[in-house]
């Protein structure tokens, strides 16, 4: 009689064997993926309001910036050695190498921004926590569900010593950039208007 079980075994992988492989290329450029519990697996797709809002504010300040700064999107920023998260948009320092031989690391970040829908706890406090630490001067998180960006600024080893909430009418500029002058509006995704029947 044949053996009719087809369960897989799984290999499972650790820190140190992902982080080779991301090194080898084994992952494409655009795919991403985490380690969870010794499975590399591809993260969930972001909702449409998140891959919007990004999309928009990526347009905004490519278009407002020009060559004054580079804007990255979901690209690692290493913050110290045991931090290099992918914010969901990084306006640095213009490198002549385009970052080929390392990371952007904080006295070349401008601004991170990142973009909740569901993860809003985690951006206001955990990340906000690290980006302060690494002495990231401006850090804003674009509330796409409730229409509002927590501005954080003034970072300190122990977090951000200023947090100002903006409504969606409201107006802001980058501190490296004062010139540039943002309705917070005009990041966040057009409101849903409803069919005619």
């Amino acid at each position: 009689m044949q053996n009719t079980d087809t369960t897989l075994k799984l290999r499972l992988w650790t820190v140190e064997e992902y982080h080779r492989m991301a090194e080898a290329g084994i992952f494409g450029a655009d795919e991403r993926v985490e380690l969870l519990e010794g499975n590399i697996i591809w993260m969930i797709a972001k909702g449409t309001a998140h891959r919007s809002a990004v999309g928009r504010t990526d347009y905004l300040l490519k278009n407002r910036l020009g060559n004054r700064a580079w804007v990255s999107i979901q690209e690692p920023i290493k913050l110290n050695e045991q931090s290099e998260p992918e914010p969901d948009i990084a306006v640095v320092k213009v490198d002549p190498l385009d970052y080929a031989d390392h990371h952007p690391t904080p006295p070349e970040v401008y601004l991170i921004i990142e973009v909740a829908n569901s993860s809003l706890k985690l951006d206001c406090e955990t990340k906000a926590k690290a980006y302060s630490k690494a002495g990231i001067a401006d850090y804003w998180v674009l509330d796409v569900v409730n229409r509002q960006l927590h501005v954080f600024r003034e970072p300190t080893q122990d977090g951000y010593q200023s947090q100002v909430v903006l409504k969606e009418n409201a107006t802001i500029s980058p501190l490296e950039f004062p010139d540039l002058r943002i309705v917070v509006l005009e990041m966040l995704p057009p409101m849903h208007q409803p069919q005619n029947t």
